[in-house]
């Protein structure tokens, strides 16, 4: 039997071929429109690694030892207020008082350091701290303010509050710590050649990241911001999820505010200005969301290392502080828009 000879196979297609090149070019724009968002998402983090990499150069003694072990120590104050903040934003609210949450829980534990002890200073600042977050979420649940806007006025109230207490307490005046074992381990001591203080953030951030992923309490915070309504609805306990994240908030800032004056050994009623700033920027810079129920303390660790640098390289720069004010503004302003563009 003969074989049917087969046709010889098409070289050329035009019509495969075209749709091959509109493929290509869908990819290619597709590929430029997600590299675009990218750069938009992580453009505050590009520049911040910018300034780093340019203080590296001009300024030599940014990566020395001793310039990079400051940084840790630095890190532990402003990174136990974001860590609190972090839950406030999770869910779906936004806390101005943490500011003067941490200056009064300086100033009261400072003095109750010097004349009762410096273990009943501790535990004064940690219940100050916690009493203040307990008040802002009880006084929000009260009122019937079920709102991020009600919440942003309800907190910067108690920020005010909060400062003027601290003012009435000292008289506007400075405290000083009379340094003790207690104070002396957590201001200067070190575990290695990491600080106590960065170590009590690391042990933080353990702990919230545990509570946050793998309990009821903190997926019900991240439920409530990401939809309310859902929520309630759902059976979340939505009015605990508020009481509790406000509770962490002051919590946070109470433990930082002792370890802050453990290194510094002073206190007044302005020690705790620009710590909500400096809080929001860094949690907002590390991704959580403004509008809750996306983030993480992970992240926030992150957002707060940078922050930490940025103010780190500003100083070795000769940045005066007024500048540095704005320049953290400005982040803030930008942080908050690029949050917003991500969202739309």
């Amino acid at each position: 039997m003969t074989q049917k000879r087969q046709a010889p196979p098409k070289l050329w297609n035009p019509r495969l071929d075209t749709v091959k090149v509109s493929d290509m070019v869908n990819n290619l724009r597709l590929d430029k429109k997600n590299y675009v968002n990218v750069l938009k998402e992580y453009l505050i983090i590009i520049g911040l690694l910018a300034l780093i990499v340019v203080t590296s150069i001009v300024e030599p003694k940014f990566l020395t030892v001793a310039n990079l072990t400051n940084v840790l120590r630095q890190f532990g104050p402003p990174g136990l207020v974001a860590l609190g903040v972090t839950f406030v934003l999770l869910g779906g609210y936004i806390d101005l008082s943490v500011g003067g949450t941490f200056s009064v829980a300086a100033v009261i534990a400072m003095l109750t350091a010097n004349q009762y002890g410096q273990l009943q200073g501790l535990v004064v600042a940690i219940g100050v701290g916690a009493a203040l977050g307990c008040l802002n979420g009880l006084i929000l649940l009260l009122f019937g303010a079920k709102s991020s806007a009600d919440g942003l006025f309800i907190t910067y109230g108690m920020g005010i509050v909060c400062g003027s207490i601290s003012q009435i307490i000292t008289g506007g005046g400075t405290e000083h710590l009379d340094r003790g074992p207690l104070t002396d381990t957590v201001g200067k001591g070190t575990i290695g050649f990491l600080p106590i203080s960065f170590v009590i953030f690391l042990v933080a951030l353990v702990v919230l990241y545990i509570f946050q992923k793998r309990t009821y309490a903190g997926r019900s915070i991240m439920m409530t911001g990401g939809n309310p309504t859902a929520a309630r609805l759902s059976g979340i306990p939505v009015n605990r999820s508020i009481f509790i994240m406000y509770l962490l908030s002051g919590l946070m800032a109470g433990i930082g505010a002792f370890v802050l004056f453990s290194r510094v050994t002073t206190a007044n009623p302005s020690v705790g200005r620009g710590y909500e700033t400096d809080a929001l920027m860094a949690v907002v810079i590390g991704g959580t969301s403004l509008n809750g129920g996306q983030g993480s303390v992970v992240r926030t660790m992150i957002g707060v290392a940078l922050v930490t640098l940025m103010s780190n390289c500003l100083n070795l720069l000769g940045v005066t502080p007024y500048m540095q004010y704005i320049v953290k503004g400005l982040i803030l302003i930008a942080a908050i828009w690029l949050d917003s563009k991500k969202e739309r």
